[in-house]
């Protein structure tokens, strides 16, 4: 069976963003220090979330004090991040919109030191008033981040300040002590946010509400019920100047990890005492700590021809573009249960799904030729898409004579409620989150380190790679792994379009 291809992004009309439950909250007012405010994620997403922001009611007054390599001063910063608004953002600016924006912007050439950094900060504190924070924001790769962490240190920019962190948290176990250990040196964990946008998505969060808030689910979501479940995010994203990077890295180290088992641990965890920080962050750790070790024998992974031709990449390069792998729970509610997860660059299909497959009933009454179980286990389908939907597929009779079943389904679409311009994107919702100091969906140092530790196994001996071609679903093997099952995408038929 089968379901939908990503949604459009959603617009947030003044009218309705008004009413979100951010706006309800005071919050300090924000100074956001932007490291690397010249590369791709700040043009395609941070800028243009950073603008939406400051111009609802959802954020404290901010200013933002961009800082990158690159050698401008604050008008080129202003027309940089206007061009980046302009293409990517999902709400075109106005005139008196963008002079409103663009009043909030200040850059640092990071070459001109800690000094100048901190002079800039304390100018743009001195328009806020009282009671400002920081919020420094790591978009640098990761060889970077300890120098900016402890250049951050150095210029006395630590006190009232919490740090943002991309992705990769290390690459095994001990290089991700490490980290934690050299970062823990200037910021408390508390200060803290290590980042996965997945998690920031309406889907993702939808997860709970699905479970913890409604009796048809919660006693159902275990063993005893569900067959096995399927986190499924296929991309169709080449590397593009990102293959030298990618090289040390591959698909494992920067998808499975820092996405991947955190949309896992949303599924799987235990009801939290309560929907707070502290709480649901424990209950996720307790999913990892549960975490089998995951053997290279459950693993397939992949390489698309012609990666090796990429700027960057060896001609014998063995890196992963590709991976799908079978992982298992030892614990009470799950003993038993294969999770099946699979992401890849250059596959036929640009998606990201969670599919809870449901064990099958037993088909004895009905007659041979009936349809039932021809069209494979019910299943729960959460679409991770900026428009958040969900899908319940079961048997149903077709009409007229007979006993005749065929695969129906009820859909949901948050595009379809009163509230569909409440939606944030989900670097803002991210943002908003760390400027509260609300770790719920972000990840910890314990959590990453248990990550690591169960996939020891995999990084010290990993299954050599298997080529599959550009636009295609991933090598062969694939089907092996997941067999008797199988790979819910691509779907058999679309969502079905509100009309």
């Amino acid at each position: 069976m089968t379901e939908p291809p990503a949604a459009q992004s959603i617009s947030y009309p003044a009218e309705s963003r008004s009413t979100s439950r951010y706006a309800q909250e005071r919050l300090d007012p924000h100074v956001i220090v932007l490291f690397g405010a010249c590369g791709d994620l700040a043009r395609r997403k941070l800028l243009p979330g950073l603008a939406h922001l400051v111009l609802s009611d959802l954020a404290p007054d901010i200013r933002v004090v961009g800082t990158s390599l690159e050698d401008m001063d604050d008008d080129g910063f202003k027309e940089f991040a206007r061009t980046a608004i302009e293409q990517f953002g999902h709400k075109q600016l106005t005139e008196e919109e963008w002079d409103t924006f663009d009043d909030n912007l200040a850059y640092v050439p990071q070459a001109a030191g800690p000094e100048a950094l901190a002079a800039a900060v304390g100018r743009a504190k001195e328009t806020l008033g009282d009671d400002v924070r920081l919020l420094h924001y790591l978009s640098v790769p990761p060889k970077a981040a300890l120098p900016v962490i402890e250049m951050l240190g150095s210029a006395g920019l630590v006190e009232r300040s919490r740090v943002v962190m991309e992705k990769p948290f290390g690459t095994d176990l001990a290089s991700a002590i490490h980290l934690n250990a050299e970062v823990h040196k200037t910021f408390d964990e508390s200060q803290i946010f290590r980042i996965d946008h997945f998690l920031g998505k309406e889907a993702a969060q939808n997860i709970l509400a699905f479970r913890f808030a409604n009796g048809l689910f919660e006693p159902i979501w275990n063993r005893n019920f569900i067959d096995h479940v399927q986190i499924d995010i296929p991309e169709t994203l080449g590397l593009d100047q990102r293959a030298n990077f990618y090289e040390s890295t591959g698909a494992y180290k920067d998808m499975v990890v820092t996405h991947l088992f955190q949309v896992m641990a949303f599924v799987a965890m235990e009801p939290p005492t309560a929907l707070e920080p502290r709480a649901i962050s424990e209950e996720k750790n307790k999913v990892f700590r549960s975490l089998l070790p995951i053997r290279p024998t459950d693993v397939v992974r992949g390489q698309f021809t012609g990666y090796t031709g990429l700027q960057g990449v060896a001609a014998d390069s063995d890196t992963e573009t590709f991976i799908a792998l079978e992982c298992r729970l030892d614990n009470w509610r799950w003993a038993g249960v294969p999770f099946y997860l699979r992401t890849g660059k250059e596959m036929a299909e640009g998606n990201r799904i969670i599919s809870i497959a449901f064990k099958e009933a037993p088909r004895s009454m009905f007659p041979a030729n009936s349809g039932v179980g021809s069209a494979g286990p019910d299943h729960l389908t959460f679409d991770l898409a900026d428009e958040s939907k969900v899908s319940l597929s079961f048997y149903g009779k077709r009409p007229g004579p007979g006993m005749r079943l065929q695969k129906l389904s009820m859909q949901f679409s948050t595009g379809e409620t009163e509230a569909a311009g409440d939606v944030l994107e989900a670097y803002e919702r991210l943002i908003l989150d760390a400027m509260r100091g609300d770790h719920t969906l972000f990840t910890t140092a314990e959590g990453i380190e248990s990550l690591w530790d169960r996939s020891a196994q995999l990084l010290d001996d990993p299954p050599p790679v298997k080529p599959y071609a550009p636009g295609t679903w991933g090598p062969n093997a694939i089907h092996q792994l997941i067999a008797p099952h199988a790979w819910r995408l691509p779907f058999e038929r679309e969502w079905r379009v509100r009309r």
